[in-house]
């Protein structure tokens, strides 16, 4: 599904369409609100700093279960 860049804010859809989580190599999902990427099936969120996707796990925050 292509997403134009007002759904994405900073983030060039394209880019997005590339990334996967680097731990569980699934695809993201851009949360605008937070500038963040989420990875479902890792329950991270990497931050998303000037447009720039940071993937590190040390950078990840974990999301909660509930």
């Amino acid at each position: 599904m292509a997403q134009n860049r007002s759904e994405t804010g900073d983030l060039d859809p394209k880019l997005l369409e590339l990334l996967v989580c680097p731990l569980t190599k699934t695809r993201l999902r851009y949360d605008a609100g937070n500038g963040e990427l989420i990875s479902e099936a890792g329950k991270l969120a990497y931050p998303v700093r000037g447009g720039v996707p940071i993937l590190l796990p040390s950078e990840a925050r974990t999301l909660d279960n509930s």
